[in-house]
C-alpha cells in the first residue's frame, strides 16, 4: 500500500507537471484539428493532409501547424468573434426595436394613422404602453 510517506513531494509535483502537460496536449490538439476543419480557403485532401500530419507525427505535426498556420489560427479566430458580435448585436437591436414600449406605441400609431382607432384609443394604449409593469 501507497501511504504519503513513500510518496516524496517531488514526485508529486512532477505528477502535476505530467497532468498538466497532458490536459494543455489535449487542449492543443483539439485547437488545431478545430481550425483545420472549420478552414475554408483549403480543401479537403489539404485537411485531410494536416490531419494524418499531425496524427503520425504529433509532436513534429502540431510544431509544424503552429508554426506555418499560427498567425492565420489568431485571424480566424478573430474573425469568428467578430462575426459571432455582430450577429449578436443585429439580433439585440431586433429584439429591442420589435418589442417594448417603442413597439406597441408604434403599432398603436399605425392603427391610428389607418384610421382603426381614435384619437382617445390611441392615447389609452400610449398610457397603457408607458406604464411600469
Amino acid at each position: 500500500m501507497v501511504i504519503a510517506a513513500d510518496y516524496p513531494f517531488l514526485d508529486i509535483m512532477w505528477t502535476m507537471f505530467i497532468f498538466f502537460a497532458w490536459v494543455v496536449w489535449i487542449y492543443l490538439l483539439v485547437t488545431i484539428f478545430s481550425d483545420i476543419f472549420r478552414r475554408r480557403d483549403v480543401g479537403g485532401w489539404n485537411k485531410a493532409g494536416w490531419c494524418l500530419f499531425v496524427m503520425i507525427l504529433p509532436f513534429v505535426g502540431v510544431l509544424c501547424y503552429l508554426g506555418f498556420q499560427g498567425r492565420h489560427m489568431a485571424e480566424r479566430n478573430a474573425q469568428a468573434a467578430a462575426d459571432a458580435k455582430s450577429q449578436f448585436d443585429t439580433y439585440v437591436q431586433d429584439v429591442a426595436a420589435n418589442s417594448g414600449p417603442s413597439a406597441e406605441i408604434a403599432n398603436a400609431k399605425g392603427l391610428l394613422d389607418s384610421g382603426a382607432i381614435t384619437q382617445a384609443e390611441f392615447d389609452q394604449l400610449k398610457t397603457k404602453a408607458l406604464a411600469p409593469a
